[in-house]
């Protein structure tokens, strides 16, 4: 990073985080001193070790045969040593170089101080999530299952090949691996997964418990995580996940002198981070739908271990994952996908699941087993393995609070509104507006410049689509485009965005929304209004509102912008369709065709329309399914004036047939 980087970075911080990160830079010059010191870096472990508690045979005797054979198509295709990360399919599986990235064909260097590594430049290590991870170890979790589900040792061994070679390959802090406390977090919750779902292999106690190798690497793994864990304003995802894992390993890995002081400390962490990243309606703070998911599978990690262990979790730890779950519920379209709102990487808490398993089905089903469902919630199958491997390990429901009554369809705090047709109407109407705060925190990392966007679906078919976020690091073009307010269904003004970006995780300034009324309701109108103030600039305030306003009866969406402004001021209105989604424009009128459906989008006549697709200098019309992964997606883009003397509204409608 340039030292105007730094710079900007410091600027977001606190007092209380420059001082917290001072002590932590003293500590990782500290450690740099003793890497070569056998009694410093040596770790102490208990004479008893045992590994408890276990999985009942009536939780592995619940998962359907639907479920257990998913999981067996990925673990066979894991023996076969296959596996794709990313959109980069890795051959190399049997055995693989833990610091080698296929998409880039770099090698991290493994002998230097883990924290002298510039980790974020690919010239140095390549594309360091190529990186990070397969050293996750959840592909190993997914082999353990098949192990626990079938009795076949092949899968067992492979298992503790793949350990072995790890630890072996990444001595404690040296190398990538010991850079981020995120990655040690949830690779600490995929060892306890495979010790746990190994238990009934004999060489489970010598891969972990009676092996002075994987005490050495769990005792230094927690020790990392009691000493450097994330601060101010990176406490985000980042912390739970560095809080959930020492909490699971402290439990389940209780085989050393301060387990109790990590346990402890840990439990009290994640209950204070588990609350200041949910917001009361349950939805995640930083606004990107992936890291609730993220989060709500981490704090369920935790939870269930902590409680199976018997440390009394704290009911406010359970109520805001309730909330959680509940919010999830009142969220999804009728296909049970949620919003793609903000940042996505594919990231994940616990992976006991084959390939094709609906991630948010097997939340909302974990939800169910662990609070009750209540009567508004979807309709989720039954058909994950997580679930009863989950539920088996807590002592009962914990749903004593009270819980909305009815779906929740506008989440005021965090200014999220759903607006949709009647519940049971065949192709349902489903339209997210977005007038929430510009992320979390000071830096808001994981935000986008979308204030007052749209999404809407068609049956859970992607009409007007976020395009997602495709990439971190490496391609600052793409990571721009993907963040920026012309990447999304909203409105630019002056050929700029909303916010103002610092890097690739940070913005310097920030949108200031406002939900002026929000009426989601059940008669035949359902509408929304906010506004935000991104565009203004000195002594020049502007202001841009919108309008959402869905007719059920007739099956129409109206959306008005209006442009509040002194001066006049270029503009851009986009719309970006979902990739099933094919357009034919003529004037101003688009026909929209996708499966055998069709829609008219009558776009403003004071814009002038063009359609782009795959357009790569600059990056315009992409829409990326998953981390890694991009397609050509159609994109409508009206320019023009508003502001001053010329027009300043615009009123698009969204018609679909019956």
């Amino acid at each position: 990073m340039r030292p105007t980087w730094y710079l900007r970075r410091l600027s977001r911080m606190g007092p209380r985080e420059v001082a917290a990160r001072a002590v932590v830079a003293a500590r990782v010059h500290r450690w740099r001193r003793v890497l070569d010191d056998d009694v410093a870096m040596n770790a102490v472990w208990l004479p008893r070790r045992r590994f408890l508690p276990v999985l009942p045979d009536q939780a592995l005797a619940a998962v359907t045969p639907a479920a257990k054979a998913r999981l067996l198509a990925t673990a066979d295709e894991l023996m076969s040593g296959r596996a794709e990360y990313f959109g980069v399919v890795r051959d190399d599986m049997v055995s693989p170089d833990w610091s080698w990235d296929p998409k880039t064909g770099r090698r991290a260097p493994t002998d230097r101080y883990a924290f002298d590594i510039p980790y974020r430049d690919e010239h140095a290590v390549g594309d360091i999530k190529q990186l990070w991870e397969p050293s996750r170890h959840q592909h190993l979790t997914v082999l353990a299952a098949a192990y626990a589900l079938t009795g076949e040792e092949q899968y067992a061994d492979r298992v503790a090949e793949h350990l072995r070679s790890w630890w072996a390959s990444n001595p404690p802090l040296r190398g990538v691996h010991w850079v981020s406390g995120i990655e040690l977090g949830i690779r600490l919750i995929s060892w306890v997964w495979v010790r746990r779902l190994l238990d009934r292999w004999s060489g489970a106690a010598e891969l972990f418990e009676d092996n002075p190798e994987a005490l050495h690497q769990i005792w230094h793994h927690q020790r990392w995580l009691a000493a450097l864990g994330s601060h101010g304003s990176s406490a985000n995802n980042h912390v739970i996940a560095e809080t959930a894992g020492q909490l699971v390993a402290a439990c389940a890995f209780d085989w050393f002198p301060e387990s109790p002081s990590w346990r402890s400390a840990a439990l009290r962490q994640f209950d204070e981070h588990l609350h200041r990243n949910t917001f009361a309606s349950g939805l995640n703070r930083e606004l990107a739908t992936e890291y609730h998911g993220l989060v709500l599978e981490l704090g369920l990690a935790a939870a269930v271990e902590a409680d199976a262990a018997g440390v009394r979790v704290p009911d406010t730890t359970w109520l805001v994952l309730m909330r959680m779950c509940d919010t999830l519920a009142a969220i999804v379209d009728v296909r049970l996908n949620p919003p793609r709102q903000g940042d996505a990487d594919d990231g994940h808490g616990l992976i006991v699941d084959g390939a094709d398993v609906h991630r948010w089905a097997s939340l909302l089903h974990v939800g169910d087993q662990l609070f009750g469902r209540q009567r508004w919630w979807p309709r989720v199958p039954v058909d994950d393995v997580r679930t009863s491997l989950v539920a088996s390990l807590t002592n009962g429901a914990h749903n004593d609070a009270v819980r909305p009554g009815s779906r929740p369809d506008h989440l005021a705090d965090a200014g999220m509104t759903i607006l949709r047709t009647a519940d049971g109407e065949p192709g349902e109407i489903w339209c997210r507006c977005d007038g929430g705060p510009h992320g979390f925190l000071s830096i808001a990392a994981h935000a986008h410049a979308d204030a007052l966007s749209v999404e809407v679906r068609h049956d859970g078919v992607e009409i007007l689509a976020d395009p997602g976020t495709y990439c971190y690091h490496g391609q600052p073009e793409w990571r721009g485009y993907f963040r920026s307010t012309l990447g999304h269904n909203t409105l630019e003004l002056d050929g700029r965005n909303q916010s103002q970006s610092g890097g690739p995780f940070m913005w310097t300034r920030h949108a200031r929304t406002q939900v002026l009324a929000a009426e989601p309701g059940q008669g035949d109108i359902a509408m929304w209004r906010a506004e935000h103030d991104g565009y203004s600039r000195g002594r020049e305030p502007a202001v841009h509102r919108r309008t959402v306003r869905l007719d059920r009866n007739i099956r129409e969406l109206e959306i008005h912008d209006e442009v509040l402004s002194v001066g006049g001021r270029d503009c851009r209105l986009a719309y970006h369709l979902g990739p099933r989604v094919t357009a034919s424009l003529e004037g101003n009128t688009a026909l929209l065709s996708w499966d055998d459906r069709t829609a008219v989008l009558e776009l403003p006549k004071n814009l002038e329309w063009t359609v782009c697709r795959g357009a790569e200098d600059p990056p315009l019309g992409w829409y990326s399914p998953d981390f890694g992964l991009l397609e050509p997606a159609t994109a409508l883009v009206g320019t023009g004036r508003a502001g001053g003397d010329q027009a300043a509204s615009f009123v698009t409608v969204l018609r679909f047939s019956c």
